[in-house]
């Protein structure tokens, strides 16, 4: 039992475990919310909320990379956590819409991270739902044929589709039958079956709801035919939000059926999305373009009968930003500048942030025109996000910039003990001191000011040179607060402000006198009457008033009486009834009286006559405004007859003399007179009259206000006007140069109130020398500049607030002057008794070109210059010797510079002494070194000449008995006539028994010997592999030496000394011994076959093998020149080919041959004129 009892137990805790994780489950999905991100970006502006998902906003601005500190905004205020709303820890806002209606508004985010913060665009949450009908469909009674048009309305979020029925039934699907997305049903040629109840059914996420039936009767009998068109339904204005459905209806009758179209007014084409359901426009996605006029045209078929019926489309757009604001990194104590346009209709507002917060204006920070923001002198503190936010009633829509203020090293720092002190009423003097650090690179000031109260405060600002700490600020306003500031300029950007200094200015009289008013109580007084002066008018305090007045017939005889300056009016007292006089009045400040009003005439009532004249109407005002100005007054005391009142207005400085007459009801007591001209006199008399008689006048005497900036747009100077145009510059001195422009060429563009001109020297290195000149005028004359040196201008245009870009720059240079300086560095030194040299380099100041020096010299300091000894020199010179002096004497020297204007100043004078006649001068350094330095040269040239020398007898031992005459290298020249000799001998009578003394003597003349004549056929130098060097012009003997048994005897030690000859043994060091060369003929000497060096290539072949031939012999890899010993004037030497070839093919012979060649196996074959050059070389 127990067992069972547990059993139980058990399931029945399993079973509510598995309830309680179902339930668990549906909340788990249920509860799943659905997330959205809220940015600046492009994104929703309206979020219907459905019961039962929950929403999760996520803030991220995309700028920042991690948000921190964000803060949620519901309507403005701070999200405060609730059942409804919930912060949650990582920052996201959680909306639970089956809270109830407190989850709907307008939510947005601002997030701060590590550069600034960022607001979000708002986004409007909505709770879905469904309202009852605002329209049922009404029943109708219609004739067979007819039209007939049920219409229901009904609104709901999510936007609610409506369908209909007929008798409980969905309603047939008949072309008769048109249904429309705005709730229309319309029923085209109805008959009998068309007879029933119609309702509509509206359904969206949140609902579902049914209208009350309508009956649809038909009366018996057809539709009577018309004889006109008729638009039975024509089409409305419409106002569709941006996206949604456009329906405009136009239903037509007419015998027969009438044709309907449409057209757009504007005659564009209908876009093509545009669907016509039977006669009416449908529009399914509605866009901005759709927007306009649409004509709905119902014509007679075969005729020219037709109706028009016209309708307007206007769409509502939520806010687009079409240019966003550009990022910009910019350095301190410059202006930065955004611009933001956006679109949308409503057209949308623009408001700026920094830092997501609103932006306020401020002297340095204005918003001169929608979507334009300007922020100048930039500080540190001014960088961040900006953000332009538009909005309108449908939504709102954010970009965002960077500003980057950069501050760069080496930056002067602020200006130090800024004082400012007021000279006058308009005039204030500021003057600081330089920057502490980095002040050598400034290149100018700004002075700022601006006012402090007002309600258009600007901020002015004026260019500085550097050269001064003081500026004097004019135009001010009297009697008004203002600051000032100071910021150092350098090449490299702006220094931090200085610290402000407010001032108030010190009072002025003021600028105009009161409005006056006159009225008489009584025959014997005048009641003056006048309003207190504003304080742009006032320019001060007002302690006092004076009021002025006399007799018209007595102008000479002026009374006054002082009025405290709480007081505004007065009366005067025990004057003469009937009289005419003369009244102004005038305020006065600590500074004087000011301008006092025009004379104002008044006639005192009559004494006889005063109970039946009305009184002056009483406590006239008026209020001046730019075109109008507004009377007010009370009745007059006696004014229980009065028939009404009439006004007079009259322009007093007018010519035309015409005066305004009104005449106004008993019960009037304002009035405003229009279309006035704005800052002019005028003149107001209010009397009351009746039919029998006029009353007695009160009088206002004023001036209406000047002409406000223009509403809606920028002010014509809101934007930086635009550089000037035809800059150009001529030099008028050597210190001044006229600068003329012109207007700015863009039309439309801002006032300019003057120039500011910026003048540096071409090529600029010192920032100190930068200028800044002020010109009102459309010229300036430049002064104080520096004598023929080439000068860079620009103009800059200022408006009233902002000033604009310099223009492109013009150069010119001040025309040469004298040099303002001597030479420099001046030096003398005697070389010897009656020579100096004098040498200096050029002024530091030339103001032109140098074309001369003129030196003068002279024994006595004493004497005047024009008994000094004189020399000229060239402008390029910069030292000479003074000569012909006289030996143990003191001379003094001075000279100066010239340019082509004159001579500059000579320099001090500098004396030397001239050693006496023959006495040794002790050498200088450089002297010494110099000798010692030549005589080391000598040395070392006179040893290498003994180690060749050596070296070439260690030469000549090796060549056992060689001639050892120097090798002289030369190049060929032209080839020389035959020698006479030459002409008598010929190849077949030649003695080959020539002496070696008269081959000597034969090779000092001849220069060519053509003796050998001998041919030698392609097919055997094929064939023997001839290669023999081409003879040279010059050359008398060449003689191609093969290697004896001595040097092959030798050691590889000693070959290898002969360096310069270029024997060298090859590796193998083969010992075979030569073969026998051919005999050698008679006359023609050895054959050249048997002397020849094999083919180049071949030994370059053979040598790639340790230097081994295939003979057992070995070749040196030299060119074939190297082989080749020449004979010129009885010495040999080494030349190249003159033209490269290894063998002459002219004339089919072979180089000439001078004498006649030993054997190979002779070694005493050596000795004589004609010598062998060894070279290291063997062949087989």
């Amino acid at each position: 039992m127990d067992k069972r009892s547990g059993t139980c137990i058990a399931m029945r805790s399993i079973c509510l475990l598995w309830l309680l994780s179902l339930d668990f489950c549906d909340q788990h999905v249920q509860a799943r919310p659905v997330s959205l991100e809220l940015s600046c970006g492009v994104g929703p502006v309206h979020v219907v909320l459905e019961s039962g998902r929950p929403l999760l906003l996520d803030c991220h601005q995309g700028a920042t990379d991690m948000p921190r500190n964000v803060t949620w905004l519901q309507g403005g205020a701070f999200v405060r956590d609730a059942e409804a709303v919930s912060v949650l820890p990582n920052g996201s806002l959680l909306v639970r819409p089956d809270k109830g209606p407190a989850a709907e508004g307008d939510y947005s985010c601002v997030s701060a991270g590590p550069f600034g913060a960022l607001t979000s665009r708002k986004l409007t949450l909505r709770l879905s739902g469904l309202s009852r009908f605002h329209q049922h469909p009404r029943s109708q009674t219609v004739p067979v044929g007819g039209l007939a048009r049920f219409q229901c309305q009904v609104d709901g979020l999510p936007v609610p589709n409506i369908t209909w029925e007929r008798n409980d039934d969905p309603l047939p699907l008949l072309p008769r039958y048109t249904a429309l997305p705005n709730g229309v049903l319309q029923i085209s040629g109805v008959q009998e079956e068309d007879v029933g109840s119609y309702r509509c059914v509206a359904s969206n996420a949140a609902n579902r709801r049914l209208s009350r039936d309508a009956t649809l009767t038909i009366t018996p009998g057809h539709i009577t035919s018309l004889e006109e068109v008729l638009i039975a339904v024509p089409p409305q204005n419409t106002t569709v939000v941006l996206g949604r459905t456009t329906v405009m209806e136009c239903m037509a009758q007419g015998q027969p059926k009438p044709f309907v179209s449409w057209s757009r007014m504007d005659a564009r084409p209908i876009s093509t999305d545009v669907v016509v359901q039977q006669t009416n426009l449908v529009i399914p996605d509605t866009r901005s373009h759709h927007a306009g006029v649409y004509v709905c045209r119902a014509n007679r078929p075969k005729t020219r009968q037709f109706v028009l019926a016209a309708a307007e489309l206007r769409v509502l757009a939520p806010p687009v930003i079409l240019r966003p604001p550009d990022t910009v990194s910019l350095s301190r104590g410059n202006t930065a500048r955004f611009v933001c346009n956006a679109s949308g209709e409503p057209a949308p507002s623009l408001r700026w942030f920094q830092n997501g917060a609103p932006v306020q204006p401020n002297g340095r920070v204005k918003s001169p025109a929608p979507g334009v923001l300007l922020v100048s002198q930039l500080a540190v503190a001014d960088a961040g996000y900006y953000q332009c936010l538009a909005s309108n009633s449908l939504g709102t829509a954010c970009a965002t910039a960077k500003l980057t203020v950069v501050v760069r090293e080496g930056l002067p720092s602020a200006p130090r003990l800024l004082t400012v002190t007021a000279h006058s009423s308009s005039t204030a003097l500021l003057s600081w001191q330089r920057p502490e650090h980095n002040s050598e690179q400034i290149i100018g000031f700004s002075v700022h000011y601006q006012q402090n109260e007002g309600a258009d405060i600007r901020e002015y600002q004026f260019a500085v040179n550097n050269d001064t700490t003081e500026f004097y600020v004019k135009e001010l306003l009297p009697h008004t607060a203002y600051t000032f500031y100071v910021v150092a300029y350098s090449p490299m950007g702006a220094s931090r402000p200085s610290l402000p200094v407010t001032i108030t200015m010190l009072e002025d009289v003021p600028v105009a006198p009161p409005p006056l008013s006159l009225l008489s109580t009584s025959p014997t007084d005048i009641h003056v009457m006048w309003l207190p002066l504003s304080p742009e008018l006032s320019r001060g305090t007002i302690t006092r008033y004076r009021v002025d007045y006399c007799a018209l017939d007595k102008a000479d005889l002026v009374s006054s009486v002082e009025v405290a300056a709480n007081e505004t009016q007065v009366t005067l007292r025990r004057l003469n009834p009937g009289q005419i006089y003369r009244l102004r009045v005038v305020a006065g400040t600590g500074a004087g009286y000011g301008p006092p009003s025009e004379w104002t005439l008044h006639c005192t009532p009559d004494l006889f006559n005063y109970s039946n004249v009305f009184h002056a109407p009483t406590g006239l005002k008026v209020r001046a405004k730019a075109s109008s100005l507004d009377v007010t007054w009370q009745p007059s005391p006696n004014h229980t007859h009065v028939s009404g009142y009439r006004l007079y207005c009259r322009e007093v400085l007018s010519d035309t003399k015409d005066t305004m007459s009104v005449e106004l009801r008993k019960t009037a007591h304002r009035y405003e007179i229009r279309e006035l001209a704005p800052d002019q006199l005028y003149e107001v008399r209010v009397q009351a009259y009746s039919e029998r008689r006029d009353g007695y006048s009160a009088v206002w005497r004023g001036r209406t206000q000047r002409e406000p900036a223009a509403s809606g747009g920028p002010p014509p100077d809101a934007f930086p006007p635009p550089p000037p145009s035809s800059i150009r510059a001529s030099a008028n001195s050597s210190t001044s140069i006229w600068l003329r422009w012109d207007r700015p060429r863009a039309g439309g563009s801002p006032a300019v109130h003057h120039y500011t001109v910026r003048c540096s020297p071409a090529g600029l290195r010192n920032a100190s020398l930068v200028s800044y000149f002020t010109s009102t005028a459309q010229e300036i004359l430049l002064d104080a500049l520096r004598p023929s040196t080439r000068y860079e201008l620009a103009v800059q245009s200022n408006g009233l607030e902002e000033a604009g870009p310099f223009s492109g720059t013009v150069e010119e240079s001040t025309l040469p002057d004298r040099p303002s300086t001597p030479p420099v560095e001046l030096q003398l030194s005697a070389l010897d008794s009656s020579t100096v040299l004098v040498s200096w380099r050029p002024p530091v100041e030339p103001n032109g070109i140098i074309v001369e020096y003129r030196i003068l010299y002279s024994s006595s300091s004493t004497q005047p210059d024009h008994l000094w000894s004189s020399m000229s020199l060239d402008g390029s010179t910069i030292s000479t010797e003074v000569q012909m002096l006289l030996g143990d004497t003191r001379y003094y020297f001075k000279m100066a510079a010239l340019t082509e204007v004159g001579a500059g100043p000579y320099s001090p004078i500098k004396d030397v002494h001239t050693p006496p006649a023959g006495h040794g001068l002790e050498l200088d350094v450089p002297t010494v070194t110099g000798i010692l330095l030549g005589v080391s040269l000598g040395l070392l040239c006179i040893i290498l000449c003994v180690c060749f020398s050596l070296r070439g007898h260690r030469s000549r031992k090796m060549l056992g008995g060689m001639d050892s005459s120097p090798l002289a290298l030369r190049y060929p020249q032209s080839e020389p006539a035959l020698h006479e000799l030459e002409t008598l001998m010929s190849a077949g009578t030649k003695d080959p028994a020539i002496t070696a003394g008269q081959q000597s003597l034969m090779g000092r003349d001849v220069h060519r010997e053509g003796l050998m004549q001998a041919s030698l056929s392609p097919e055997r130098e094929e064939k023997e592999g001839v290669n023999l060097p081409t003879s040279s012009a010059q050359v008398d003997a060449e003689v191609i030496i093969h290697r004896t048994p001595e040097c092959q005897g030798r050691p590889e030690a000693d070959v290898e000394t002969e360096a310069s000859l270029d024997c060298k043994l090859s590796p193998g060091g083969s010992q075979t011994s030569p073969t026998p060369t051919s005999p050698v003929g008679p006359k023609l000497g050895p054959d050249p076959r048997a002397v020849q060096p094999p083919d180049p290539s071949l030994a370059e072949a053979s040598g790639s093998h340790d230097g081994h031939h295939q003979g057992g012999g070995c070749w040196e890899q030299h060119s074939p020149s190297f082989y080749r010993a020449r004979l010129i004037d009885g010495f040999h030497s080494l030349m190249p080919p003159p033209n490269g070839s290894s063998l002459s093919q002219e004339h089919g012979r072979f180089p000439p041959l001078s004498a006649q060649a030993s054997p190979p196996s002779s070694p005493a074959s050596s000795s004589g004129p004609v010598h062998a050059f060894a070279a290291s070389h063997c062949y087989p």
